[in-house]
């Protein structure tokens, strides 16, 4: 299910909408995906929350705050005491229309987009007043939510609880939103979503790394790509004064070897391609049973064409492209074709390639990674 892009924003462009709100204010589109509430039922959406290869959290109200994370069982859900929400990520993996759904937005940079959660809920069901530090497009399916939100700077939580509260909410908006409505919130603006009877809503999320995980990110990045020769020496040694002393000397030397440890441009952008595009630990591709040799490959491939698998990330810089971890450099006259790849999902018929570039496909489709279309 691919929402219409001219309804999705209410009627504006997307340069309107990324000059006007995207990180700057809240958004609310009324029946701006026409339809949301067929994309998936709560039958369907409480069986991949039992299942062991989604991630999942059940959120309850009753006798106090609990959460638990999954998998569960249909008969522990049915015996809960209401109200209660369970929460599943990653569903655009799981489901070949949420992929399709959380795609309708890349009018957004791929490398910011990061899942598609769906959560159900009973009547009066949520997971409490909260902020979150990345920008989220919230579309209601089934039934209607009422949502508050408030631009507040007392972020204080509640201590104690298993789900993050904030103590003090102060709402500046009051909403009720009904199947196919959108509201669009930027990073830290604090919200309370309440189900009004059953209801399940959707939430597009991207990336946004604290600045302190991508440098850790990126220490350990270089980790593995540092050669430095030799070796501490100290043949001019002197005796000290107090021997328990670090020597200007030694702090000297040790300055002067990690001021070899050097990193450019290049560098980061082939840190952000690797890890923008590594799946997620709990993701698993599937290998064809009988894959097809190269020649039968490429024969198949100009025919019909190829598609990436819902779980791959394609992304690249220049002729440098980046596939679930992995980094590829392509000869130039390949570079058009494995843009659109990246761009589209899926491009074909493809059109004569390098014998390199065609074996680099061919790796991928071995892999499960793409597909022939």
């Amino acid at each position: 299910m691919k929402p219409n892009l001219s309804t999705l924003l209410g009627g504006m462009t997307p340069e309107q909408f990324l000059a006007d709100y995207w990180q700057k204010k809240p958004l609310l589109v009324k029946n701006a995906v026409p339809g949301a509430e067929k994309l998936i039922d709560r039958e369907g959406l409480l069986a991949l929350a039992t299942s062991e290869d989604m991630e999942s959290r059940f959120v309850s109200q009753a006798g106090g705050w609990q959460m638990r994370h999954g998998p569960f069982t249909l008969n522990e859900l049915k015996r809960a005491g209401k109200p209660w929400t369970v929460l599943v990520q990653s569903v655009n993996l799981a489901l070949a229309a949420g992929d399709e759904f959380m795609r309708s937005f890349d009018f957004i940079p791929h490398a910011r987009l990061d899942d598609l959660m769906i959560s159900y809920a009973n009547d009066g069901g949520g997971v409490g007043p909260h902020f979150d530090s990345y920008d989220v497009f919230l579309i209601q399916g089934m039934g209607k939510r009422r949502w508050r939100i408030g631009k507040q700077k007392d972020k204080t939580l509640i201590d104690g609880l298993p789900v993050r509260i904030l103590q003090d909410f102060r709402p500046s908006h009051d909403w009720v939103v009904e199947p196919g409505d959108l509201l669009y919130l930027p990073p830290e603006w604090a919200h309370d979503g309440i189900a009004v009877g059953e209801c399940m809503t959707y939430s597009v999320g991207f990336r946004a790394s604290p600045s302190q995980e991508l440098a850790e990110q990126f220490l350990m990045f270089l980790q593995d790509r540092i050669c430095l020769d030799g070796r501490y020496r100290d043949p001019g040694l002197k005796r000290q004064k107090h021997p328990a002393e670090i020597g200007t000397a030694m702090i000297d030397q040790v300055a002067g070897i990690l001021d070899e440890i050097r990193w450019n441009r290049d560098t980061v952008r082939d840190f952000l391609g690797a890890s923008l595009t590594e799946p997620k630990p709990h993701v698993f591709f599937d290998p064809p049973a009988r894959p097809l040799s190269l020649t039968r490959f490429t024969a198949a491939a100009r025919k019909r064409g190829v598609a990436l698998d819902r779980r791959t990330q394609l992304l690249f810089s220049g002729r440098r492209f980046y596939l679930n971890g992995e980094s590829w450099t392509l000869p130039k006259d390949a570079v058009p074709t494995i843009r659109t790849l990246a761009d589209q999902r899926a491009v074909g018929p493809l059109p004569v390639l390098d014998e390199e570039a065609m074996a680099d496909l061919h790796s991928a489709y071995c892999d499960g990674f793409l597909h022939l279309g």
